[in-house]
């Protein structure tokens, strides 16, 4: 009984761990930490899936997040992400860390 009670307590938990599809997983060679810098050349081109991929792999952070125009984040901080926002053309603006 105690096995049940401790089961059904954490499923409200699993609610909390949305996965959103606008983050891709990284390659298995990602080193891990963000470098937001290295791949500041990307700011004002189109923001498309190659451009995504090569950001990762610049940047050496283990996950993409995309920022949509007029969207809003969560504040975690993920020191092994990179966010990539882009504007209503599909122009990528701007490349941060977190």
């Amino acid at each position: 009984m105690k096995t049940i009670l401790m089961a059904a307590a954490t499923i409200p938990l699993a609610a909390c761990t949305t996965s959103y599809g606008d983050e891709a997983p990284a390659p298995s060679s990602a080193g891990g930490t963000c470098n937001a810098d290295a791949a500041q050349s990307y700011v004002g081109n189109e923001a498309t899936p190659q451009a995504g991929a090569a950001i990762l792999d610049e940047s050496g952070a283990r996950t993409l997040r995309w920022g949509p125009p007029n969207s809003a984040w969560t504040m975690d901080y993920r020191e092994d992400r990179v966010n990539v926002r882009y504007d209503e053309g599909m122009t990528i603006t701007e490349i941060t860390c977190g």
